[in-house]
């Protein structure tokens, strides 16, 4: 057994931990952004679950334009806390601070990867849902300033919504143009 045995576990335990948080404070933001339905019970979920580091971050970082910047600022630090922990972990120790930067593109693909995402399940439970789910309308109203664009670009034709197809590869385009440049001008190894 090499050095890598309980490395790569570490690893993912860290990963996992901290990305599904930074999940969970990422979500908080864009649904107040959207507007969404606070008393939907995944509303109700994500708001206890960030409530209790973010109330006294607002106090030191007020919202700006409506936005949540404590938010913001709340899952940078996380992403940021994280990825110093892997290198840690990994034995680059020295290249720990680096890892407030390298935070920056790996949110920035959190955002684009929660729309793709989204607009993914938005469809799926569009062919499978019976009736009224509550995740439905948090999804279209997530998928609204993706979808609303790609449904002017493409209205539907003969009932069929070629919308959510145009913005996944709108997404995905903009992950392979934005995400590189961006984690080269940081200097990421991630």
């Amino acid at each position: 057994m090499g050095a890598d045995y309980l490395t790569n576990p570490l690893v993912f335990l860290i990963e996992t931990l901290f990305d599904l948080y930074v999940l969970a404070v990422m979500l908080r933001f864009l649904l107040q952004w959207v507007h969404a339905d606070f008393y939907n019970p995944l509303s109700q979920f994500i708001v206890r679950v960030t409530a209790p580091p973010l109330r006294p971050l607002r106090r030191l970082i007020p919202g700006t334009a409506g936005l949540d910047l404590a938010s913001l600022v709340l899952a940078w630090g996380v992403k940021s806390v994280e990825l110093m922990l892997v290198l840690l972990v990994i034995g680059r120790g020295g290249q720990a601070l680096g890892a407030l930067l390298w935070s920056l593109p790996e949110l920035l693909a959190l955002v684009l990867n929660i729309f793709l995402f989204a607009i993914l399940i938005q469809a799926v439970l569009s062919w499978v849902q019976g009736g009224y789910h509550p995740l439905a309308g948090l999804l279209d109203r997530l998928t609204a300033p993706v979808l609303v664009p790609a449904r002017r670009l493409l209205p539907p034709m003969s009932g069929l919504d070629l919308s959510p197809m145009v913005a996944m590869i709108a997404i995905v385009l903009l992950k392979m143009l934005l995400l590189p440049p961006l984690k080269a001008l940081t200097g990421s190894p991630f």
